[in-house]
């Protein structure tokens, strides 16, 4: 008995390891936009959720907001969108044309 419990600690470590590992690379964003100009700004906020933009797309996490209203709020800090996935999906043509719509 005094042996086994050795045992079982490592394996339930090593079993932690493994998920925090994999948690870990699980990606970030949830919204990604693609302005069709490069913002200017590193960092966008729109309505408290932070966009961060790097080499022409613009990354956030999920919000509570519906996933439409996150695109009108982006595109009115960085202009019209090329594109615009929620969870790696992207927007479908008509959705996506009223979202720039919302473009300042």
């Amino acid at each position: 008995m005094t042996r086994i419990l050795p045992i079982a600690a490592a394996l339930a470590s090593s079993a932690m390891l493994v998920f925090a590992t994999a948690a870990s690379a699980a990606p970030s964003s949830y919204y990604s936009a693609t302005p069709v100009t490069a913002p200017t700004k590193t960092n966008v906020i729109t309505a408290g959720t932070l966009w961060k933009c790097a080499d022409g797309v613009c990354t956030a996490k999920q919000s509570t907001q519906r996933d439409v209203i996150m695109c009108q709020m982006v595109v009115k800090r960085v202009g019209a969108v090329s594109a615009f996935t929620v969870a790696g999906a992207p927007l479908d043509a008509n959705t996506l044309a009223e979202c720039n719509a919302r473009a300042s």
